[in-house]
């Protein structure tokens, strides 16, 4: 009887194994070979799901935004204004080491995007997401009194955006800098100017 193969779960191996590689290596010397080292799989096993590298590291990148979701929607689950947008910023931020392996795919994931617009668009789109959700909670925040009312919530949480996604860089380049305390001090200290 011919064995039978969860190809959907092949592709979660590939990609997870993947992040472990850009992670340690960076995406440089994250080579095909590498990858399919690392999951266990004959060098050639990988075509059939993911034809070039490119591909891999969209699907990679896919799948750290769907995890990160995950955990954002679960840690935000019941809370609203300045509560869901802090716990929101913390999920975002490089607190852990499974968080500090997220910045290390998507700071080298931007990189390739610049000069590649299909990897501009699902940064576009990811971001476009977090947009909406960090808008409606400070606009919650706002009408609920918790923040100043001068505050304007569109450059606002782009402010908030910018600071998440620079931390996410220098954690990644300049981790002394970037420790999680401080990271947690730095993020209290932004919401603290939009508080009333």
């Amino acid at each position: 009887m011919p064995k039978i193969v969860d190809h959907d779960r092949r592709r979660i191996e590939l990609v997870e194994a993947t992040w472990r590689i850009i992670a340690r290596l960076g995406l440089e010397r994250a080579t095909m070979r590498e990858i399919a080292e690392e999951a266990g799989f004959a060098n050639g096993a990988l075509k059939p799901y993911f034809p070039t590298k490119g591909e891999l590291v969209q699907a990679t990148f896919e799948y750290v935004f769907a995890r990160t979701n995950e955990r954002i929607r679960a840690a935000t689950g019941g809370l609203e204004g300045l509560a869901a947008l802090r716990a929101f910023c913390r999920e975002v931020l490089p607190l852990d080491a499974t968080r500090l392996d997220e910045a290390r795919i998507v700071v080298p994931f931007w990189h390739v995007a610049i000069h590649d617009r299909a990897k501009a668009q699902l940064n576009d789109g990811s971001m476009a997401v977090w947009r909406e959700w960090m808008s409606g909670w400070l606009e919650q925040a706002r009408q609920a009194g918790e923040v100043r009312a001068s505050v304007v919530v569109a450059p606002a949480v782009e402010v908030l955006l910018t600071y998440l996604l620079g931390a996410q860089v220098t954690a990644t380049l300049d981790p002394e800098h970037a420790a999680p305390s401080g990271l947690r001090r730095h993020l209290d200290a932004h919401l603290d100017l939009l508080a009333t």
